[in-house]
């Protein structure tokens, strides 16, 4: 491990020395678990919002290049229901752009103070234009305007001109307040498989596992 400029041996050990799973944790009886994954995630979440835990809707959106290779980030959950997890990106960004070409992604929550994992993997489908403006709109005039260049993720190579771009697109949002991004888009990601993972500090895991059938869902433990 190096601090500053300084060489520190013994990373395996110190990373080992780190506690995890410092609870309280709750408890998890998968048979009490309801037939819909849905139900149970809501269930999570809002006992993570109730318990104070930061970023609560958080996720990490884990998708494919045209190559294969992985990519993964963290987004913001905007809604889950019967037809699944909604988030949105830019159609132009790299997301975007492997969303189109692999319309398949996985999902994952981590709520570290309540040792609790939830695991998403299933289609992705873009929303509609409708459904892509409302969202669009509902965002702060900043995250907007920096929407409107279809920039991100491109070298930056001078601030100045990025602060200018963002000055020009705020001047026009606020010309035009109903001004829309039409490559903004929202994206449903229908659940093939939901995972739920309650940690134990004797490392025997919990783990129980929703997988679709042509009637519902069927419920499955795991080995942890």
């Amino acid at each position: 491990m190096t601090v500053g400029s300084e060489r520190v041996d013994g990373t395996r050990q110190w990373l080992r020395g780190l506690e995890v799973f410092a609870g309280p944790l709750p408890e998890f009886d998968p048979a009490t678990a309801p037939a819909d994954p849905v139900r149970l995630f809501l269930s999570w979440l809002l006992e993570a919002v109730a318990d104070g835990v930061r970023d609560p809707h958080a996720m990490t959106l884990s998708t494919v290049d045209s190559a294969g290779d992985p990519d993964a980030r963290v987004l913001i959950l905007k809604d889950v229901d019967a037809s699944g997890w909604q988030f949105s990106a830019h159609a132009f960004s790299p997301k975007g752009g492997q969303l189109a070409c692999h319309p398949r992604a996985a999902l994952t929550f981590y709520w570290p103070q309540h040792g609790r994992q939830v695991r998403i993997r299933g289609a992705v489908t873009p929303g509609t234009a409708e459904d892509n403006a409302a969202d669009f709109l509902g965002r702060s005039r900043t995250a907007r305007a920096a929407s409107l260049p279809a920039r991100q993720s491109q070298y930056l190579t001078d601030p100045a001109e990025r602060d200018h771009t963002l000055e020009k697109s705020l001047a026009l949002i606020e010309a035009e307040p109903s001004l829309v991004d039409s490559a903004w888009t929202t994206y449903t990601l229908a659940p093939a498989e939901v995972e739920f993972w309650q940690a134990a500090k004797s490392r025997v895991h919990t783990r129980l596992r929703y997988e679709r059938t042509g009637s519902g869902w069927e419920r499955l433990q795991l080995w942890p």
